[in-house]
């Protein structure tokens, strides 16, 4: 790495890359597709634990996980499928923003 490159900058940079890569897989996968599509194409993952987290009240296993993408989909101003697409990217980011984070703490 050439010397005027710090680490963080590579660091956010390949996060950045990271999450746009979750992001667009996670898009082709979705959009455009039913409920049921939606809800196999994220089955299992961290994307359905945080929005089965952000469901409506009450509701428990499929009905949580897609009232849950639907509401964090809708602060975009999308559905099911938005909301598919940001749950799947938001722990790329997190994991991008930490490493971005330690290596920016650490260098001289």
């Amino acid at each position: 790495m050439p010397d005027n490159v710090k680490a963080s900058t590579v660091a956010g940079s390949v996060g950045a890359i990271a999450t746009a890569g979750t992001a667009a897989s996670t898009a082709s996968a979705v959009v455009g597709g039913s409920a049921a599509t939606i809800m196999s194409a994220t089955a299992g993952t961290t994307g359905a634990a945080l929005a089965s987290v952000a469901g409506a009240s009450g509701t428990a296993g499929a009905a949580a996980i897609s009232s849950g993408m639907a509401a964090i989909g809708s602060t975009v101003g999308g559905g099911m499928a938005a909301g598919a697409i940001m749950t799947a990217a938001a722990p790329v980011a997190v994991v991008a923003a930490i490493a971005y984070g330690l290596f920016k703490l650490f260098e001289d």
